[in-house]
């Protein structure tokens, strides 16, 4: 019944999706070619269709325990011969293997050919050509042992060392993208003395993908390098002088100019994307953890993938403290690929501050959004901080703004003060080396007790100098923040005292002290009620008071409904600023820059054409256009 539904036809759909002409058989040909074209197609998978999830072993994983409780057997035999695993765990106690789930759901055929590809084998490989692979539809296929040479811009593959005759070729300059893969990502079903250690992925022109494997980290180095400079233009070679983790050549469009893509150099390492332009001019690296907006959209114009992305330089030029990027993809595979690595380098990675996604001035991003909202909606509510609010809240609400903060808006009526004051409290409570690190905690927990006031503040200032940079940055929030908390103690309850109580635990996770608040709430204490210790002067703090006035009087304002508190009224030019393009529009706080655009164009009576693009730019105080907002952003 399963070969029979099955059928020839759905499995070369995706075992020959990418047979070439010439390497096509025919009624014809002989036993020796036909042999050879069978062990192509099969146990190498030359001419397979790769999932779109290749490459990506947890999302292959939990693609096939979703396919498996389904009829599609088709999905379930592209995810199995593209890297999934027969044994990965589900999640679900009762149903722990995706047999399991398979068997729960009455997919009796689903079984039956997850049953069939059980057994598994292998043997390491000097330099592979083709990723592993389940060679039929009964057993699994192992890494098939190649001989490369990289000569004269060309990277040849063979059966043995004796052949003259390549099995294959890759020209370099097909080439579009390198991948490095993490140590021991693929190959895991061999037993551990004949795992593969380090992989890296080829991807050319033709949506072709080579994975190759070396048992020797060293060796998997020296290749990737040496493919890279190969391929890489001249003018990018700086590139390969990173640590990179993907390289290759994609259109952008960037700037101000959003008319024209352009090719240019990528390399992605850790959390960093480099950028070197046609031009060969290398662009100040995009922190991507510090990105304010990232999502994947059709080009408005052409239609194609996109990969949108606003975010600042580490070292922003005056008047250009953001810059919005659009990547496009004209080779899904690869795109994919990059889609993913970028998404996954702009997210939160671990439990350190350095860790997380960061605002521009280096303060995570949950942290930056709990404070703003606090600030809002909860500098006098009475016990802030102090009351603990719903824990089954907090732990979604911290779950949610670790999984990705940059798509969390807090917002009043959704969200209370006392869960999301607890959130704050508990991302503190769980960092991994703290606020104030193991290393420099007990020396901030000896300057409290300093009596003479000027040297207690230059022991301050010098522990603050030596702090990691996010660590420094985080820390001035949160002190700058309890300071302004205090100030409303008349209606909140919260004085500096009742406050270093709360906060105490934040000190005591480095001090090795978590049974006694008494240590970190006299740090906390002391550094807020020292704020010489961040050179702050007389403006500084009344700007700070103004602010928090300001806001209070939005509040009332909106509370006695006199006024419609979080609406604008902005000045529009129309392509060039003069006294007749002028237009005064009400900008409230969800309208979107295309929004925005469709609403001038309307009142102008302009009609779009076919081709017509128009974009919405940001202008600075300098009256110039600072940086063209992504259709989606948000206006204010």
């Amino acid at each position: 019944q399963l070969f029979q539904q099955f059928g020839n036809a759905v499995a070369n759909q995706f075992w020959a999706a990418n047979v070439p002409p010439s390497e096509a058989i025919s009624p014809t040909s002989s036993s020796r070619e036909r042999r050879r074209f069978l062990i192509a197609k099969y146990r190498e998978g030359k001419y397979r269709h790769y999932h779109p999830l290749f490459g990506n072993q947890e999302e292959l994983d939990r693609a096939l325990c979703v396919a498996v409780t389904t009829s599609d057997l088709a999905e379930t035999q592209a995810l199995l011969f593209c890297g999934a695993s027969l044994t990965c765990a589900t999640g679900d106690p009762q149903c722990p293997t995706p047999l399991a789930l398979a068997e729960r759901s009455g997919q009796r055929l689903q079984m039956e050919f997850l049953l069939h590809n059980k057994t598994s084998g292998g043997h390491p490989v000097d330099a592979a050509g083709p990723p592993r692979l389940l060679c039929t539809l009964l057993c699994h296929a192992e890494f098939s042992r190649r001989w490369c040479t990289l000569q004269d811009g060309v990277l040849s593959y063979y059966e043995n060392d004796r052949n003259t005759v390549p099995n294959g070729e890759i020209r370099v300059e097909e080439i579009v993208c390198l991948v490095n893969n993490p140590p021991h990502s693929h190959g895991s079903a061999f037993s551990p003395s004949c795992r593969i250690e380090s992989t890296f992925e080829v991807y050319t022109e033709a949506e072709r993908l080579y994975l190759f494997g070396l048992e020797s980290p060293d060796s998997a180095r020296e290749w990737l390098k040496s493919i890279a400079k190969s391929f890489i233009h001249p003018r990018a070679e700086e590139l390969l002088a990173l640590d990179f983790e993907r390289l290759g050549r994609l259109h952008y469009k960037g700037g101000l100019t959003l008319e024209r893509a352009q090719e240019g150099w990528f390399a992605l390492s850790g959390s960093a994307l480099h950028v070197c332009s046609e031009d060969g001019r290398r662009q100040e690296p995009l922190q991507l953890r510090k990105l304010q907006e990232l999502c994947a959209c059709p080009c408005p114009t052409s239609g194609n993938p996109w990969l949108g992305g606003r975010g600042c330089s580490p070292n922003p030029a005056p008047g250009h403290a953001g810059r919005t990027l659009y990547i496009q993809g004209e080779r899904k595979l690869d795109f994919l690929g990059w889609v993913h690595a970028i998404q996954k380098a702009a997210g939160s990675s671990g439990d350190t501050l350095s860790e997380q996604q960061l605002t521009e001035s280096d303060v995570p991003l949950l942290v930056d959004r709990c404070i703003d909202y606090i600030t809002q909606c909860g500098l006098t509510s009475e016990g802030i901080y102090r009351k603990s609010g719903q824990n089954s809240k907090t732990t979604s609400l911290l779950e949610v703004l670790q999984r990705d903060a940059r798509c969390v808006r807090l917002k009043e009526g959704e969200h209370q003060v006392d869960d999301v004051a607890n959130t704050l409290k508990r991302f503190f409570r769980d960092l991994g080396d703290g606020l104030f690190t193991r290393r420099w905690g007990p020396d901030w927990l000896q300057a409290t007790v300093l009596e003479d006031k000027q040297a207690k503040v230059g022991e301050y200032r010098r522990l603050l100098g030596i702090l990691p940079p996010v660590n420094r940055a985080t820390l001035k929030a949160l002190i700058n923040h309890l300071f302004r908390v205090q100030c409303f103690s008349g209606e909140n309850q919260m004085n500096t005292h009742n406050l270093a109580i709360v906060f105490g635990p934040t000190g005591d996770c480095v001090l090795e002290n978590p049974g006694n608040p008494k240590p970190g709430a006299r740090v906390v204490w002391s550094v807020v009620m020292a704020p010489l210790t961040w050179q702050v002067n007389d403006e500084e703090m009344k700007k700070q008071q103004d602010e928090i006035m300001a806001i209070m009087k939005m509040r009332e304002a909106s509370s006695s409904g006199t006024q419609q508190a979080g609406d604008f009224i902005c000045t529009v030019y129309l392509e060039e600023k003069k006294t007749e393009t002028e237009q005064h529009v009400k900008v409230s706080t969800t309208m979107t820059a295309e929004e925005l655009t469709f609403e001038i164009l309307d009142r102008r009576k302009i009609s779009m054409k076919e081709k017509d693009y128009w974009s919405c730019f940001e202008v600075n105080e300098r009256e110039e256009a600072e940086r063209p907002l992504h259709y989606s952003e948000k206006v204010l």
